[in-house]
């Protein structure tokens, strides 16, 4: 996949499945390669980087979810081209799961090959009101709520320098999630896995279950220990629900 769109953190290519994983708001790829090297090597991982941080930081980020999923669905669509017949999963945590949900969507409407399962993780169903709460926060809101919710290091937020770089993508993210609207549609044609912390500040265990709603295929729940991001602590065991998924699928085939 040469694209200034993935990153890939194992040393080889796997033969398997591709899971192509998406990150929360403010969140870049590296956010996913501590699962990458937790999953079985045959499994191909690789994460989407947004643009507007780290390498990608001169590049204007996108402030709505409908251009940002165009443009990741166009991408994964040319790599479907160049390696037909492999199948792939997507992942996304928090506001990934919503431009991972709204990619497969764009990649059914054209006609493509669906991806095996939906791995949505820390979000409710799309059309729960989870990011109303966000119209009217300003930058000290932005970064309240990140703190409050520990997915980033506290020690680079009260860096001045790291601050100004991190701060117009987190600032874009927000508002595209804010203004994020559920156009309503035919669930989609993939079993989803939901994943959610159990003691999640935003979302909770009820409105990660109104997935189930939006799949005309299989269902499962998984719910671990934790907070927004109990993923940074359950890392093997959120491996274990992709691998176990993605095993079920294969297995139904």
């Amino acid at each position: 996949m040469n694209s200034t769109w993935f990153r890939r953190y194992t040393p080889a290519v796997g033969n398997g499945p591709r899971l192509v994983c998406f990150p929360h708001a403010g969140g870049s790829a590296t956010a996913y390669k501590p699962l990458a090297h937790a999953l079985p090597a045959d499994l191909d991982v690789v994460a989407v980087q947004y643009p507007g941080r780290q390498d990608r930081y001169d590049e204007a980020p996108f402030t709505a979810v409908g251009p940002l999923v165009e443009a990741v669905a166009g991408e994964l669509a040319r790599s479907l081209a160049r390696d037909p017949g492999r199948p792939y999963a997507l992942f996304g945590h928090s506001m990934g799961a919503l431009v991972a949900f709204e990619t497969a969507r764009r990649l059914e409407r054209a006609g493509l090959p669906a991806p095996q399962r939906l791995f949505l993780s820390g979000r409710g169903a799309p059309d729960s009101p989870s990011g109303e709460r966000y119209r009217n926060y300003d930058d000290a809101a932005v970064l309240a709520e990140v703190r409050r919710l520990s997915g980033t290091d506290q020690a680079l937020l009260d860096n001045p320098e790291v601050l100004e770089m991190v701060l117009p993508a987190l600032r874009a993210d927000y508002r595209a999630v804010a203004t994020y609207t559920w156009d309503g549609g035919e669930p989609v044609p993939v079993p989803v896995t939901a994943l959610i912390g159990d003691r999640d500040p935003v979302v909770t265990v009820g409105e990660a279950r109104g997935w189930r709603e939006h799949t005309r295929g299989g269902f499962a729940l998984k719910v671990f220990p934790g907070g927004h991001f109990y993923l940074n602590d359950q890392v093997e065991q959120v491996a274990s629900a992709v691998t176990e998924g993605l095993l079920a699928r294969a297995a139904a085939s």
